[in-house]
């Protein structure tokens, strides 16, 4: 290598000497990291199964769920005509999961 390439090497180690440590940390606990199980719905008579019937299926699924979804969405609408891009895309994004809130809940995986 020549020098001039050498000094470019140098001059970027140094100006990311928090993000290089960083990116090397973050890879070796993805390395690490145990297997991710799927969320099963609980079954009738289950620990706390009640609190999910009542949370998941007549809150989320029903139609105060979609109601909320759909207003979520209106209001991205909303500010994105109002040139409001950050909270129209939040807005209509939290819509959207709000709407499939359900297939989430049942998709999403967690540690064990």
């Amino acid at each position: 290598m020549t020098k001039e390439k050498i000094m470019i090497v140098n001059e970027i180690f140094e100006k990311n000497k928090i993000l290089i440590p960083a990116l090397m940390v973050g890879a070796m606990v993805m390395a690490v990291a145990p297997d991710a199980f799927a969320v099963t719905a609980p079954v009738t008579g289950s620990f706390a199964y009640d609190i999910y019937d009542i949370a998941i299926n007549d809150i989320l699924k029903g139609p105060v769920g979609f109601v909320c979804g759909c207003g979520a969405i209106a209001f991205g609408a909303f500010s994105a005509i109002r040139s409001q891009i950050f909270p129209a895309i939040a807005a209509t994004l939290g819509g959207g999961a709000l709407i499939k809130s359900d297939t989430i809940v049942t998709s999403l995986g967690m540690l064990i």
